[in-house]
């Protein structure tokens, strides 16, 4: 746990005055466990995923409701959130109280005493977490992005599926952000089971969006299909390609089961949803 001295920093009011690169800090390459009392085998059939950028609003009751709303009538069973924002000392969210959660920070903002980052829950059984920080920063914070790498238990004949939840590196030259793109590719290529990729790809031009595919490709992973009308929900800037996506290997698209949750205001992204069979 990284929390923040009072001795080094001083109180909270001088923090007020400090420039985005000085109240932004780095931490060191880490995952927060919230452990699910009971792990329970994930449905050996199929996984309902759910990925959103929640634009750093799970503090607010507005998101809250959104939130709840969504579980409520969708049951997703696993979850990839980004720009998710943890307390540094309580490091709870009260929401996702009946799940267990992996959560990789890239950075604590030292006025709100507060990570940023992205965050897996289930309530399957967790093999191993990791994360992997980019070595490149964002302008003006000095911020870089986060990986999340967890791998969950099938509960049948030891078979597993890593899930890799991911925020992609913006405001910089294409040669960081496809220096990003190659650490995930180790690490997935590395692993010989299925896989789903997710999260915010922040692919806004047509060279990141074919450098994302060109990776994708290469490594066997496919993207989720959805059909067109609900397609046109995902976030993008004007006539870009869209910046959230999902990605499978060794996995099933239910057909028509792909969904843009719009019905909701909480976030400037809208949560993607998706039926995989295994």
């Amino acid at each position: 746990m990284f929390e923040l001295p009072e001795q080094k920093y001083g109180p909270l009011s001088h923090l007020k005055q400090l420039s985005p690169t000085h109240r932004f800090r780095k931490v060191t390459e880490t995952t927060i466990e919230q452990i699910y009392p009971s792990p329970s085998q994930l449905n050996q059939d199929s996984l309902k995923v759910l990925s959103w950028n929640i634009a750093k609003k799970n503090h607010h009751s507005h998101w809250s409701k959104d939130f709840l709303a969504i579980i409520a009538q969708h049951q997703p069973d696993i979850i990839f959130l980004q720009e998710v924002r943890l307390c540094a000392i309580a490091q709870q969210i009260p929401e996702l109280a009946s799940m267990g959660w992996s959560f990789a920070p890239n950075f604590i903002d030292t006025f709100r005493n507060t990570y940023s980052g992205v965050l897996t829950a289930t309530k399957g059984d967790r093999l191993y977490s990791t994360a992997k920080i980019t070595q490149h920063q964002e302008p003006l914070t000095r911020t870089p992005k986060v990986s999340l790498f967890v791998e969950y238990s099938l509960g049948k004949e030891e078979e597993a599926f890593l899930t890799v939840n991911t925020h992609l590196i913006n405001f910089v030259e294409t040669s960081k952000f496809q220096a990003q793109l190659q650490e995930i590719e180790v690490i997935i290529d590395k692993y010989q089971g299925a896989v789903v990729l997710s999260g915010d790809f922040n692919t806004w031009n047509r060279s990141r969006w074919q450098l994302l595919l060109q990776m994708t490709d290469k490594l066997g992973l496919t993207p989720v299909a959805f059909p067109i009308f609900e397609a046109l929900k995902i976030k993008r800037f004007l006539l870009s390609p869209p910046l959230d996506y999902i990605f499978y290997r060794g996995l099933r698209q239910k057909t028509a089961s792909a969904k843009v949750i719009d019905n909701i205001d909480s976030s400037d992204h809208k949560p993607l949803l998706v039926e995989l069979y295994i």
